[in-house]
């Protein structure tokens, strides 16, 4: 297979462009923000706890009921606990008790910790939910070390009743921070590109979900067809690329109006938009005859500047979480593979040398590795290396896999599956996302309505 022919397989998207140039990855973006300085990890019943050792010994922990005050917060108390426990189920890092193996219920204030010494609880939350009026609540709730009986937290909020999933994210964040030590990565949302269609004239969409697929929305009306969302770090908009009046080019979009614009008009095609560290500049692909170059333009449109020009396709750019070096692929030595280089431009050095052809590199907001896909031997696979290239390691592969995107705290990976479906008439497939741990473990699928693919994970929206 030649590194034009991978190119137009990898993604879908690439189809697309081919009858403009021959593309390698366009790629899927995780965001590059500075990792803040860890809470210490917490010492469970006298013993250190980490996330290392939780992947191979989850922690047991019990999330009984928020306790309510009458008017609807009754049910309102069962349904956040019941989204805590599958954002932490889902993690892979806790196990949640079976609420059939509680003994007796738990008080918002200091519990009965025998019983649930007796069911094998480490940690325990409890708290209330209590009606302020209106459509206000305010939301109460107390982590707990079980052995010792030492309360680890205790935090309230005050809140509408419209943001309580929001809330039951948040406290999620929080328990994964005092048990683990690291930040969190429930309250966040995840954009995406939802397909529908037969697969030769695909309707692509931009979509946009909480990362546990609630919320899920539908931004674009597919008069045109979207790729590659990516968020801003810090404002509520995102880039993306459009195929509005049959141009394809880079637009930014704003969640809150609706309101979308062009970011420029440079000639030839844009594509791969990501934005630096800072929210301040967009960088992308632009084509110039048979090939691509790298640009860095203001994220208003203004003051353009070029970064490459080796004459081949270099695309897919990622800036590092401190924005000193940008991440790409490209065809420069004869094959694709992943390169880094400077913020300006320079010391261009390639990076992958395994075997295959590799695409849609992807900082981690930690700056410990590079995430990746790689297509060898028939097979496409998603992988991580640490930034110099040494470490390579591959989580997942399949028929086809592609485009990871980095959870806001490093340690989780999603991306896009697609698997063959067919029909009686022969055709027909499957593309939809799936989450992973950094280690190669906990896979999951990512529930939506439709097909999805071209995922980006946001910052943590507290």
């Amino acid at each position: 297979m030649t590194h034009i022919d991978l190119a137009r397989s990898l993604l879908e998207r690439r189809r697309l462009l081919a009858a403009a140039a021959a593309f390698s990855a366009t790629p899927l973006l995780a965001h590059g923000q500075g990792t803040p300085a860890p809470a210490p990890a917490q010492q469970l019943g006298g013993k250190e706890i980490t996330v290392d050792g939780a992947r191979t010994s989850p922690i047991p922990i019990a999330i009984p009921p928020l306790a309510g005050g009458g008017g609807g917060t009754d049910s309102l108390g069962r349904e956040m606990a019941g989204v805590i426990t599958a954002n932490l189920q889902r993690s892979g890092l806790f196990r949640p008790i079976d609420p059939a193996a509680f003994i007796g219920d738990a008080p918002a204030d200091t519990p009965n910790f025998q019983n649930w010494k007796a069911i094998g609880a480490q940690a325990l939350m409890t708290g209330r939910v209590e009606s302020q009026g209106g459509d206000r609540v305010r939301v109460e709730f107390r982590l707990w070390d079980v052995l010792p009986g030492t309360q680890i937290q205790g935090t309230a909020y005050s809140t509408t009743l419209g943001n309580w999933r929001r809330i039951a994210h948040i406290i999620s964040d929080v328990i994964y921070e005092r048990l683990l030590g690291e930040k969190g990565y429930f309250d966040t949302r995840v954009v995406y590109v939802a397909g529908t269609g037969p697969r030769g004239r695909r309707t692509k969409r931009l979509a946009i979900m909480d990362q546990d697929s609630a919320n899920n929305r539908i931004l674009s009306d597919g008069s045109w067809n979207a790729l590659t969302p990516r968020f801003h770090p810090t404002r509520d908009q995102i880039a993306f690329m459009s195929y509005a009046n049959n141009k394809p080019r880079v637009y930014t979009f704003d969640l809150a109006s609706g309101r979308q614009q062009v970011l420029g008009d440079f000639g030839g095609i844009t594509l791969s938009p990501r934005y630096s560290p800072d929210g301040g500049s967009i960088i992308m692909s632009q084509t110039r005859g048979g090939g691509s170059d790298i640009y860095v333009v203001g994220a208003s449109g203004g003051g353009g500047r070029q970064l490459t020009n080796s004459g081949a396709i270099d695309v897919s750019p990622c800036y590092s979480p401190d924005g000193s070096q940008i991440v790409f692929n490209s065809d420069r030595g004869g094959d694709q593979q992943i390169y880094i280089m400077g913020s300006g431009g320079g010391g261009v050095k390639r990076i992958s040398f395994g075997r295959g052809q590799y695409a849609t590199p992807v900082w981690s907001p930690r700056g410990d590795f590079i995430a990746f896909t790689r297509f060898g031997g028939g097979t496409f696979s998603i992988g991580v290396m640490h930034p110099d290239g040494s470490g390579e390691r591959i989580l997942s592969e399949s028929y086809f896999v592609e485009g990871p995107t980095f959870a806001p705290n490093g340690r989780v990976i999603m991306f896009c599956r697609e698997t063959a479906a067919r029909d009686s008439s022969g055709g027909g497939y499957s593309a939809r996302l799936v989450s992973i741990d950094i280690a190669g473990f906990n896979e999951r699928p990512v529930s939506t309505p439709t097909d999805a693919s071209d995922a980006d994970w946001s910052p943590l929206l507290a």
